[in-house]
C-alpha cells in the first residue's frame, strides 16, 4: 500500500486510530477474559440446581433399582418392587431431560458440558432396552450391575464437566465433591454384588473379587476426595464417618475381604441393608451442602471478580478515552500547522509572488518586508520548516524584484536604443523627402522611392522595439483616416508588397489615435502572411463593416497550420504573454497581440482548406467612423495646405497592383516638378515619368537600354548599392573612426570636419526631433 499520496490528515488518521484501535481491542480481549470467568462463577449455582441436583436425584434412583434388578435375577420370580421403583426412577429421568433441554442450562453450559450431557441423554436412551434384557433374563448379575454403572458413569462424567470454575479453591473443591459421589456410586456398586450374593446365598464366580475389587476402590476414591476438601470439610467428613453407621459398614466390609469365595458371604442382610442405606444418606446429604456452600461462596467471588472488572474496564476506557483525545488534538495540532504552512506557500507561489512581480512591472515600488513577513510556527521541526520557507520566500520575492528591475533595464535599452534608430529613420525620410523633391531624374526619383520603402520598414521594425520594451510608438493622426488608406499603407511597408491584392474594402474610417497601431498590426500580418506563403501565391485582403466593428481579413495560401498550433496562436492573441526573449520565433506574434490589446482590436488565425491561413482583424466600433472624404490633389494642396475636397471621391477596384509605367508611393509627399502628381482616381499621389526641363539636358541613355525597369533588376541594383555602401562605410571606419561624441555615427577626419554616413565630405544635416509621424498625404502632415 502506497501512502506517499495520502493527504495530511489521512497520514495523522491513520497514526491515531492503529495504536488506540489496537488499545481497544486489548481492553477488549481483557474485558472478555476477565468476564467471562465472572460469568462461570455465576452461572455455577445455575448448573447445580439445573444439572447438579436433578442428576443426583437420578444417580440415587439407579443405584436402586440396579439392587432391585440384581435380586429379582437371584430369584425365579419377580421382585414386587421393581415395578414401583421403575417408575420412581422414570420421574426423576424425565425431570433431569427437562431440565438439560431447557435453555437455561445450555447457555450456562460450555462445549465439553454439552458433550457430556448429549452423552448422558444418550445413554438414558439405552434404559429402556437394558430393562428389556433383565426382564427376559438375558443378562447375568454382573451384566445388569455394568448396565446400571454405565449410566451412572455417564452422569458423573457430566458432573465433572461442571468442574470449571474459574476459582482454583472452589474449583478443587467441585472436583472433591465429584469425587465422593463417585466413591458413593462404588459403594452402592459394593451393595448391588452383595445383595444377589446373600440372595443366592453364595457368591457366584468372580464376584468375590469384583467385590474386592470395588471395596479398594471406593476406599482410595474417598481419601483422595477428602485429601482436596477444605479443612473445615475435611473435618466435617471425619466426624461423620466416625458413626456408629460408619463404623459397623466399614466392619462387614473387612468381614467380606476375608470371606471364603465359596461360602455363604459372612454378614446378616438385615444390618448390612441399614447400615449401608443410612450411610448412603449421610455421604449424599454431605455432598449436598458442600455443594450448596460452594455455590454459596463463588457469588462472592464472582461479584469481586466483576468489582475488579469494572475497575479495570473503566480505567481502560477512561485510558483510550484520554488517548483518543490526546492523539485528536496533537493530530489536529500538526493537521493545522501543516495546513498553515501549505497554505502560505501555496499563497505565496500563486497569488502574492504573480501579485508582486505584476506590480513591479506596472512600475510599483515594492517592499519586501511587507510582502514577505515572518510567519511563527513554533520551535519544532514544522516551525524550522516555517523558518526555512520564510527565508524562501523572502529570497523569491527579492529574486522578483531584481528579475524585474533588470527586465525593467532591458527595456529601457530597449528603449532608447528603439529611440534612437526611430529618430533615424525619421531624419532618414525627411532627408530622402528633399531628396525627392529635388530629384528630376525619373530612374534616380524611382531608386530614391525604394530606398523610401525600406525606410518606411526600418521604422515599422524600430516601432517593434518600442512595442518591446512597454511604450507606445510616437506616430499619431489627430483626423481619422480611412480604412482602404490605412490598408494600402500598411501594404507600403511589407517587403513583397508586389504579391498582396486588395479586394474589396467597403467605405468606413479609423480614428487618428489608432491609425498608426492599426497600421504597423496589418504590416505584421500580411508579412506573415508573404512570408509564409510561396512567392507564387497572392496575399488578399478585403474589408467589410460588422456588427461589432469592421473586420479586415488577410488570406494567404501557403503553408497553413496544424489546428493544436491554430489554437495556441489565438489564446496568446487573446490573452497577450510577457515578453519571452528565448520565444523570437514569435516575435511578430506578440507584437501584434500588444498592438490589439492597446485598443481592444480582436484577432484571430483560421486554417483554410487545403492550405493557408485567414487572418480577421475586428476593430472595435468605438474605433471605426464614417469614411472621411478624399484631400485634394497637389496642385491645389501647395496653394491650401489644410484645403479637403469633400466632394472627391475615393474609387475602389478589386485588386490593387503596379503598373510598370508608374510607381506607387503609399504615404508618400507630393511634388509638383518635373514628375507628374496623378491621383488616378483613388485619392493617392503616384509617381509618372516624364522628361525633365529642357534646360537641364540629360545625358542620352544606352541604344540597348530598356525603356522600363523591372521590380526585380531595381531591388537586385538597389542590393548592390546597399552592399557597397556598407563596404564603403567599413573602410572609411578603419581610415577615420568614429569619435565617441556622435551619437549619430558621423565620422571625424583627421583635420576634424565631420563627414557624411557615405564618407563624403558634406556634412550631414543637423538632427531635428522626432517628427510628427508621416501622414497619409503631405496635407495630412501639415495638419
Amino acid at each position: 500500500m502506497d501512502t506517499r499520496d495520502w493527504p495530511i490528515r489521512a497520514k495523522l488518521t491513520a497514526l491515531v486510530v492503529t495504536p488506540v484501535a489496537a488499545l481497544l481491542a486489548l481492553w477488549i480481549f481483557a474485558t472478555t477474559l476477565t468476564f467471562g470467568p465472572a460469568l462461570d462463577l455465576l452461572s455455577a449455582r445455575t448448573l447445580l440446581y439445573d444439572l447438579g441436583r436433578p442428576g443426583e436425584r437420578v444417580v440415587a434412583e439407579l443405584q436402586r433399582e440396579r439392587r432391585a434388578s440384581v435380586v429379582q435375577l437371584s430369584t425365579p420370580g419377580t421382585l414386587p418392587g421393581l415395578a414401583e421403583q421403575r417408575t420412581r426412577t422414570d420421574a426423576a429421568v424425565a425431570e433431569l431431560r427437562r431440565r438439560i433441554g431447557g435453555d437455561q442450562l445450555r447457555d450456562a453450559a460450555d462445549g465439553r458440558l454439552d458433550a457430556r450431557l448429549d452423552a448422558l441423554v444418550a445413554a438414558l436412551d439405552a434404559l429402556p432396552a437394558g430393562r428389556g434384557f433383565i426382564d427376559r433374563r438375558q443378562v447375568d448379575r454382573v451384566g445388569a450391575i455394568g448396565l446400571y454403572t454405565g449410566i451412572v458413569s455417564s452422569a458423573f462424567q457430566a458432573f465433572s464437566a461442571m468442574a470449571t470454575l474459574p476459582d482454583p479453591d472452589l474449583n478443587r473443591e467441585a472436583l472433591a465433591l465429584t469425587a465422593l459421589g463417585r466413591a458413593r456410586e462404588l459403594l452402592g456398586q459394593t451393595d448391588a454384588l452383595l445383595a444377589g450374593a446373600l440372595t443366592i446365598g453364595r457368591f457366584a464366580e468372580g464376584e468375590h473379587l469384583r467385590l474386592v475389587q470395588t471395596i479398594g476402590n471406593e476406599r482410595f476414591v474417598a481419601e483422595s476426595a477428602v485429601a482436596d476438601l477444605p479443612a473445615p470439610d475435611r473435618s466435617a467428613y471425619q466426624r461423620l464417618i466416625e458413626g456408629d453407621d460408619f463404623v459397623r459398614l466399614r466392619g462387614m466390609q473387612e468381614a467380606l475381604l476375608r470371606a471364603n469365595p465359596s461360602a455363604r458371604p459372612p454378614v446378616d442382610a438385615r444390618v448390612w441393608q441399614t447400615s449401608h442405606d443410612a450411610v448412603q444418606q449421610r455421604l449424599r446429604e454431605f455432598e449436598l451442602g458442600e455443594a450448596d456452600g460452594l455455590a454459596d461462596r463463588s457469588v462472592p467471588v464472582a461479584v469481586g471478580i466483576l468489582v475488579r472488572l469494572g475497575v479495570a474496564g473503566v480505567l481502560g476506557l477512561v485510558a483510550i478515552v484520554v488517548s483518543i483525545l490526546v492523539a485528536v488534538r496533537v493530530g489536529r495540532t500538526l493537521a493545522r500547522r501543516l495546513t498553515g504552512v501549505r497554505t502560505a506557500v501555496l499563497e505565496m507561489a500563486e497569488h502574492r509572488l504573480p501579485d508582486v512581480v505584476a506590480r513591479l512591472r506596472r512600475g510599483e515600488q515594492v517592499d519586501v518586508a511587507r510582502e514577505a513577513p515572518p510567519l511563527e510556527y513554533g520551535g519544532d521541526e514544522i516551525g524550522e520548516v516555517g523558518r526555512a520557507f520564510n527565508e524562501v520566500r523572502r529570497t523569491a520575492v527579492r529574486a522578483a524584484v531584481d528579475e524585474v528591475t533588470l527586465r525593467r533595464g532591458l527595456n529601457e535599452v530597449f528603449l532608447n536604443l528603439a529611440r534612437r534608430s526611430q529618430g533615424l529613420v525619421h531624419r532618414q525620410l525627411a532627408l530622402l523627402d528633399r531628396m525627392e523633391r529635388r530629384t528630376e531624374d525619373p530612374d534616380e526619383l524611382a531608386e530614391l522611392f525604394r530606398v523610401d520603402h525600406l525606410a518606411t520598414r526600418l521604422r515599422r521594425h524600430a516601432e517593434d522595439l518600442v512595442i518591446l520594451a512597454g511604450a507606445a510608438p510616437g506616430r499619431g493622426w489627430r483626423h481619422p483616416v480611412a480604412v482602404l488608406d490605412v490598408v494600402r499603407g500598411a501594404v507600403s511597408e511589407v517587403e513583397a508588397y508586389d504579391r498582396v491584392d486588395i479586394g474589396t474594402v467597403q467605405p468606413a474610417g479609423v480614428l487618428g489615435r489608432a491609425v498608426a497601431d492599426v497600421i504597423h498590426l496589418l504590416a505584421e500580418l500580411i508579412e506573415n502572411a508573404t512570408a509564409f506563403s510561396p512567392p507564387e501565391t497572392r496575399v488578399e485582403v478585403t474589408g467589410e463593416q460588422v456588427p461589432k466593428g469592421y473586420a479586415v481579413e488577410i488570406t494567404d495560401h501557403g503553408l497553413g497550420m496544424s489546428s493544436q498550433a491554430v489554437e495556441d496562436a489565438n489564446r496568446r492573441l487573446a490573452r497577450p504573454p510577457e515578453f519571452d526573449p528565448a520565444d523570437s520565433a514569435r516575435l511578430g506574434l506578440f507584437v501584434v497581440a500588444r498592438l490589439a490589446a492597446r485598443h481592444g482590436v480582436r484577432v484571430t488565425l483560421c486554417a483554410e482548406a487545403p492550405g493557408g491561413v485567414t487572418a480577421v482583424v475586428l476593430v472595435p466600433a468605438n474605433l471605426v467612423t464614417a469614411e472621411p472624404p478624399v484631400a485634394p490633389p497637389a496642385a491645389e494642396r501647395s496653394a491650401a495646405p489644410v484645403a479637403r475636397l469633400a466632394t472627391l471621391p475615393r474609387p475602389r477596384t478589386a485588386r490593387t497592383r503596379e503598373r510598370p509605367d508608374q510607381t506607387v508611393l503609399p504615404f508618400a509627399p507630393a511634388r509638383t516638378s518635373s514628375v507628374e502628381a496623378a491621383t488616378d482616381g483613388d485619392g493617392l499621389p503616384r509617381r509618372v515619368r516624364r522628361r525633365g526641363a529642357p534646360a537641364r539636358p540629360r545625358p542620352p541613355a544606352p541604344a540597348d537600354a530598356p525603356a522600363v525597369r523591372s521590380p526585380e533588376e531595381v531591388r537586385r541594383q538597389m542590393s548592390a548599392l546597399q552592399a557597397g555602401t556598407a563596404r564603403g562605410r567599413r573602410d572609411g571606419a578603419a581610415i577615420h573612426p568614429v569619435s565617441p561624441g556622435h551619437p549619430d555615427g558621423t565620422t571625424v577626419p583627421a583635420g576634424g570636419r565631420p563627414e557624411g554616413r557615405d564618407g563624403g565630405s558634406e556634412p550631414s544635416p543637423p538632427a531635428d526631433p522626432v517628427p510628427t509621424p508621416d501622414p497619409l498625404t503631405a496635407t495630412e502632415r501639415d495638419a
